[in-house]
C-alpha cells in the first residue's frame, strides 16, 4: 500500500471524527434549547371538551409554561374519576360535588378546587307535549313529564346515561318525584345514549325529546338544534366544575407539580378572566361563570 494512500485514509477518519463531534455538538446543544417536556395529563368532562373552553385554557397555559405539554382526555365524571383512580391522569376536573368529596375521602384527590360554575337546562321540543313550560322548577317539570308520558305516545325523554355529573344530577331530579329511577329507566319512552353531551343534545333533537343539558354545551350547539329551554336558573340545577389533583402519596408516578400549576392558573386573574370571557363574543353571553 503506498504512503499516499494510507495519508488519504487517516485524512478520512480524521474528517469523519470532526463531523461526528460537530453532529454530537449540535444535538446536545439542541437538547439543552429544547429540554424534554414534561406532560400533564388531564381527564376530564366532556361538557368543558365540547364547548371548547378547556381547549383555550390549555393554550395560554402552554405558552405560560411551553416546558409542559397538556394532554386531554374528555369522558364523564364517572369516567374521569376512575382514570384519576387508575393512575391515568395526574388531574381531573369534574362537576359532581358528591363524588368528588369521596374521591378525597378515598385519599386518591388531595383537595377540590371549585374554580367556575353555570346552570343546567332541561331542554325539549317547541310543541313542549308535555306542557313543562307551565312548570317552575326541574322536580315539577320532571313529574309533568313523568305524569304526560303515559298519555302522550310524543313525549320521550334522552338521557346520557353514561354516570357523568349531568346523568347523576337527572337521577337526583328524577328521584325527587318519589318515583324509583330504576323503574323510570325501564319506561318505553326514555332513552339512554350512553354518550357525551353534544351527542345526547343530537338525538335528543332528532327524536323531539326532552333532555338535561349543562347549559354550555347547549348554547355552543344551539344553532344546530331545535329545542327550547324551559326550565333554568332552578338551586337544583346549579352546575359546579372543579379541579383535584391526583394524590402522588397514593397514585405514584403522577406529576403532581404541573397539576398545581394548572390549578393556580385556573384561579388566577387571567384564567379566571379567560373563563369569565369565553363565549360571549360567539354565542352573546359567556358560557361559564368564575368562582374567584
Amino acid at each position: 500500500m503506498s504512503i499516499d494512500y494510507i495519508k488519504v485514509i487517516k485524512l478520512n477518519k480524521t474528517l469523519i471524527a470532526t463531523i461526528i463531534i460537530i453532529l454530537v455538538a449540535i444535538v446536545g446543544i439542541y437538547q439543552l434549547s429544547n429540554p424534554k417536556k414534561e406532560i400533564l395529563r388531564i381527564s376530564t368532562t366532556t361538557s368543558l371538551e365540547d364547548t371548547g373552553l378547556l381547549e383555550e385554557l390549555e393554550a395560554k397555559f402552554e405558552k405560560k409554561y411551553p416546558n409542559i405539554d397538556v394532554q386531554i382526555v374528555s369522558g364523564g365524571t364517572g369516567i374521569a374519576i376512575e382514570r384519576g383512580k387508575k393512575g391515568d391522569a395526574d388531574l381531573i376536573i369534574v362537576h359532581d360535588k358528591k363524588r368528588e368529596e369521596e374521591f378525597i375521602n378515598e385519599n386518591y384527590g388531595t383537595k377540590r378546587y371549585p374554580f367556575a360554575y353555570n346552570y343546567f337546562y332541561i331542554v325539549g321540543p317547541k310543541d313542549d307535549p308535555a306542557k313543562i313550560n307551565e312548570t317552575k322548577t326541574a322536580q315539577e317539570a320532571f313529574q309533568k313529564i313523568l305524569t304526560e308520558a303515559g298519555k302522550n305516545p310524543k313525549i320521550k325523554f334522552v338521557s346520557r346515561g353514561d354516570n357523568s355529573g349531568t346523568h347523576t344530577k337527572e337521577i337526583k331530579i328524577w328521584n325527587k318525584t318519589g318515583i324509583d329511577y330504576n323503574k323510570i329507566k325501564e319506561s318505553p319512552w326514555y332513552i339512554e345514549t350512553g354518550s357525551g353531551m353534544a351527542d345526547t343534545l343530537r338525538v335528543a333533537d332528532e327524536k323531539q325529546a326532552y333532555t338535561i343539558t349543562d347549559s354550555g354545551t347547549y348554547l355552543a350547539y344551539k344553532n344546530q338544534l331545535n329545542l327550547t329551554v324551559y326550565i333554568s336558573n332552578d338551586s337544583d340545577l346549579l352546575n359546579v366544575y372543579s379541579a383535584i389533583p391526583i394524590n402522588p402519596e397514593k397514585i405514584k408516578g403522577t406529576n403532581y407539580d404541573a397539576a398545581m400549576k394548572f390549578i393556580n392558573f385556573l384561579l388566577s386573574k387571567e384564567g379566571q378572566k379567560i373563563i369569565s370571557q369565553y363565549g360571549e363574543d360567539k354565542y352573546g353571553k359567556p358560557l361559564f361563570t368564575p368562582l374567584s
